[in-house]
């Protein structure tokens, strides 16, 4: 299944406004084919989020946007810029214009909040100290956290810290922010105000978001688009209204029917 995420299918170029594009994407891990000749186009400024069973392949594709993983077959592109196959160099260039919030927080545990996120700014972007911290703090204010700069990530909660995070990935103006269960690792109470964040961001901002979450209500908030995965491919996508209400495809009833 081929999977285009602009929002009115049209005869005419929509080349300008696509940020993603993966061609014939087949990704394995020994005998086990994760994603099977998978096409799909992701365009500027949408939210799409990937649902579906573990394993279906859909981290798998946030892991080859972040290249900590690479495609056995296929082409990816962001931006008109080739990720894969590329150099490594060409990688790295590419890699600037995508930002990641794990599962995990991955936040420096010897460094404050506010190094946390300027490090990256200053050491790859090149960005003067004081520019980088007065983004930051902004970030910081954005997220509820203004008061933290100088915390340690030990000092927080899992909440604040998994904002701080999605500070950190801000920070670098990526073009698109790519969120991988950025709730799993969080107590239950705490999961609320992380979503609350990420809600706001996709409100105030034109920031494009690929997002894997098992939080239906959340992906229904925030999605233009939502796509089912399973076994590797694309089953079923269309608007959260209608894959959520009336899910076409045997396999997204079941699925939503587990979850929901």
């Amino acid at each position: 299944m081929s999977v285009d995420t602009s929002k009115q299918p049209s005869t005419t170029d929509t080349a300008a406004t696509e940020l993603i594009r993966l061609a014939g994407v087949t990704k394995r891990f020994g005998g086990n084919t994760v994603l099977d000749g998978l096409d799909l186009a992701v365009q500027t400024g949408r939210h799409v989020t990937l649902i579906g069973p573990s394993g279906s392949g859909k981290t798998t594709i946030l892991r080859l946007l972040m290249t900590l993983a690479e495609p056995d077959s296929g082409t990816i592109t962001v931006d008109g810029q080739r990720l894969f196959p590329a150099s490594e160099k060409e990688r790295r260039e590419v890699r600037k214009q995508i930002g990641m919030v794990f599962q995990q927080f991955n936040l420096f545990p010897n460094m404050t909040v506010l190094r946390n996120i300027t490090e990256a700014p200053v050491t790859v972007l090149g960005l003067p100290k004081d520019e980088a911290e007065a983004r930051a703090r902004d970030l910081l204010d954005l997220v509820g956290l203004a008061d933290k700069c100088d915390a340690k990530p030990t000092q927080l909660s899992g909440g604040q810290q998994q904002r701080v995070a999605i500070a950190r990935a801000l920070a670098m103006r990526p073009k698109v922010l790519l969120l991988d269960e950025v709730t799993s690792a969080l107590d239950p109470e705490l999961v609320a105000g992380v979503l609350d964040v990420l809600r706001d961001i996709a409100r105030s901002t034109d920031i494009t978001m690929l997002c894997v979450t098992h939080e239906m209500n959340f992906a229904r908030d925030i999605s233009d688009q939502v796509l089912m995965f399973d076994a590797g491919r694309v089953i079923e996508a269309g608007p959260p209204e209608r894959i959520f209400s009336e899910p076409e495809h045997e396999r997204t009833r079941e699925f939503l029917g587990a979850v929901l």
